[in-house]
């Protein structure tokens, strides 16, 4: 495809400044270890680990994280966590990120994972032990969904769903389930996922009714829009530097653009606010290092 006809981000200095938001996510947490090596391991190999780091993460983690620096005010997350030091671990490290946790404890392991990162930037993942969700039976403060602008969802039961469409804009992940989402029946303003992987495939039709816009990104390629853009593509913001670590740059662009969406801004805007925030992830060790305050969008934020 010619990249002249794909949508190119807008510059952060030329978007809009971020009004006021209230945002939240929904979502699963994974206590990750970090390991930076010079490259991936290999059948029999031995390698040595030249940074090491362990933090609560997962996309909803990730997400809600990012939602939290761009308002500049503690955004509410729910979630649910195995009742063992993993859990308890994690949940310090989230309130301390900026975050309003609520939490479903389960009598069950938290979920961990490794990242192993090489001298190129790109990640590796195993995630050990089952996806703990937060359902709409636990007893969690739902009805502060109703008064969000913005909720984005990376796991939860139908019903959780159908709460969180109360919130004025909706975006989700394919990560949440297909079948999650069809027994949910809700319309998401924004159905954002990875297209380079195959858990996330989306094709017109999975979904009734049909999500108002589709999101497949796609690394430094930049991803695709269904409806949108000039040829239904977008490209990624050109870098300076080369990646340290793309752990978290996919849920970071879904963060932007459902901040972007809730502002009232539009497709072409908050697409180039997700990029911009998938590109700042990649400048950081983990998921959290690099990413994108909102002082920073818009030039001057002094009207708040």
């Amino acid at each position: 495809m010619d990249p002249a006809a794909a949508l190119v981000p807008i510059p952060l200095a030329e978007l809009p400044p971020l009004p006021p938001l209230a945002l939240a996510a929904v979502g699963h947490v994974e206590v990750v270890s970090f390991v930076e090596v010079e490259q991936l391991p290999v059948a029999g190999s031995i390698g040595h680990a030249t940074h090491f780091q362990e933090l609560a993460a997962g996309g909803g983690a990730v997400v809600a994280v990012q939602l939290a620096k761009l308002s500049g005010r503690p955004v509410p997350f729910f979630t649910s966590l195995g009742r063992d030091a993993a859990g308890e671990q994690a949940a310090a490290q989230l309130e301390a990120l900026g975050l309003e946790l609520h939490v479903a404890w389960r009598d069950a392991p938290s979920r961990r994972g490794i990242s192993f990162s090489d001298a190129s930037g790109e990640r590796t993942i195993t995630v050990i032990g089952d996806r703990l969700t937060p359902t709409a039976a636990d007893a969690l403060p739902w009805h502060l969904l109703e008064a969000c602008g913005g909720v984005f969802v990376t796991a939860a039961d139908p019903a959780a769903l159908r709460l969180a469409r109360r919130a004025r804009v909706l975006a989700a992940t394919p990560r949440v389930r297909l079948e999650t989402l069809r027994e949910a029946a809700v319309p998401l303003d924004a159905l954002i996922g990875s297209g380079l992987d195959p858990a996330e495939h989306y094709e017109p039709g999975d979904l009734q009714p049909e999500p108002r816009l589709v999101i497949a990104t796609e690394g430094a390629a930049g991803g695709r829009l269904t409806p949108g853009g000039p040829g239904g593509r977008f490209l990624a913001p050109e870098r300076q530097r080369p990646p340290l670590d793309a752990y978290g740059a996919g849920d970071c662009f879904a963060a932007g653009v459902t901040a972007g969406l809730a502002a009232g801004w539009s497709v072409a805007e908050a697409v180039s606010l997700g990029c911009h925030c998938g590109s700042a992830c990649l400048d950081g060790r983990g998921p959290y290092g690099g990413q994108l305050e909102g002082t920073a969008v818009g030039g001057s934020r002094a009207a708040r």
